[in-house]
C-alpha cells in the first residue's frame, strides 16, 4: 500500500518542516522571552495594531478559543492589553503597549537571521517556495 507509506504522505514534510523552522526561530524568541504562537500574534498587530481578537483569528488561521489563552498570557506579561470595544461589548480589542511596541524593533532583524540559516537556498527559490505555499493555502481555505 505505496499510498500509506510516511514519505508518500503531502502531509509529512509540511509538519516536518513546520517543526524544523519553528526550532530555529526559537533562539531569537528566547530573547524576547516569548512563544512562537505569540510571536505571530505580534505580527499581526505590529501591522494593525488595535484589533478584535476574532480578527487576530482569522488572519492566523485559527479559532478564537485557541488565540485567547494565548492572548491572556501576553497581557500577563505587558506586551498586550484587551479590552471592551466601546461601540460593542461583545468585541474585545487587542492594543499593544508600549512593552510590545517596542519589541518590534528587538525583532526586525528576526527574518534575516532565519534567512541565513537557510543558505543552501537563494533569496529567488525562498520567494518562489513562499509564493508556492501562499498559493496552497489559497486552495486549502
Amino acid at each position: 500500500m505505496e499510498q500509506l507509506k510516511l514519505d508518500n504522505q503531502l502531509c509529512f514534510p509540511f509538519y516536518s518542516v513546520s517543526r524544523m523552522i519553528i526550532r530555529k526561530y526559537q533562539p531569537f524568541l528566547d530573547e524576547l522571552e516569548i512563544t512562537y504562537p505569540q510571536y505571530l500574534v505580534l505580527l499581526v498587530l505590529w501591522e494593525n495594531d488595535a484589533m478584535p481578537v476574532n480578527d487576530i483569528a482569522k488572519r492566523l488561521f485559527l479559532q478564537t478559543n485557541t488565540v485567547t489563552p494565548l492572548l491572556k498570557r501576553m497581557e500577563s506579561q505587558a506586551i498586550i492589553t484587551r479590552a471592551k470595544a466601546t461601540d460593542d461589548e461583545r468585541k474585545v480589542i487587542v492594543q499593544l503597549t508600549d512593552k510590545g511596541k517596542g519589541m518590534e524593533q528587538l525583532a526586525a532583524e528576526i527574518p534575516f537571521k532565519l534567512a541565513e540559516t537557510m543558505n543552501n537556498f537563494s533569496a529567488d527559490e525562498l520567494k518562489a517556495l513562499h509564493s508556492t505555499l501562499y498559493r496552497l493555502i489559497d486552495e486549502l481555505r
